[in-house]
């Protein structure tokens, strides 16, 4: 539609007929979104940086060991996919709980919930201790003035 051919916005009389709200049925479908659109997403956009990845798996194998790069490529697909297997059930919790915000005990309800309760009991001991390194920093950086990261809202 060419700019000539716009029609200026007309209020509404209370007078007139009823305004007709198209159903569903008249609505366009969307498109679906095809193979070659999903195949666009870049790497980086779906997985963890691989430099993250190889550095953690270097810091568990011996300084003489050589990690191949696809095995890296394996290990940064499984652990992206298991931080989003992980956080979908987390965050599935908060909306039945009516939340936004997901936080470290969500995390830990959900790994209990998929069966990763050996991995819940460590990682909550060490949520544990990151908020006590947390509430210290805070306590330390307003004693001495400064700016102190902000508290996580849970």
């Amino acid at each position: 539609m060419a700019t000539t051919d716009l029609l200026p916005i007309i209020p509404r009389d209370n007078d007139t007929a009823p305004l007709v709200v198209p159903s569903p049925e008249d609505a366009p479908e969307p498109t679906p979104i095809t193979e070659q659109e999903v195949g666009e997403y870049r790497e980086q956009d779906r997985f963890l940086p691989i430099a993250n990845v190889s550095r953690i798996m270097k810091a568990s194998v011996p300084s003489t060991a050589k990690i191949a790069k696809d095995a890296k490529e394996c290990v940064q697909e499984c652990v992206s996919e298991f931080i989003s297997f992980i956080t979908s059930e987390a965050a599935e919790k908060c909306q039945i709980e009516k939340r936004k915000t997901i936080g470290g005990e969500d995390i830990l309800y959900a790994m209990g919930s998929l069966g990763f309760e050996n991995y819940a009991e460590t990682l909550k001991i060490h949520l544990a201790r990151l908020r006590q390194t947390g509430t210290t920093s805070a306590a330390a950086a307003a004693a001495s003035g400064t700016n102190a990261p902000r508290e996580r809202e849970e």
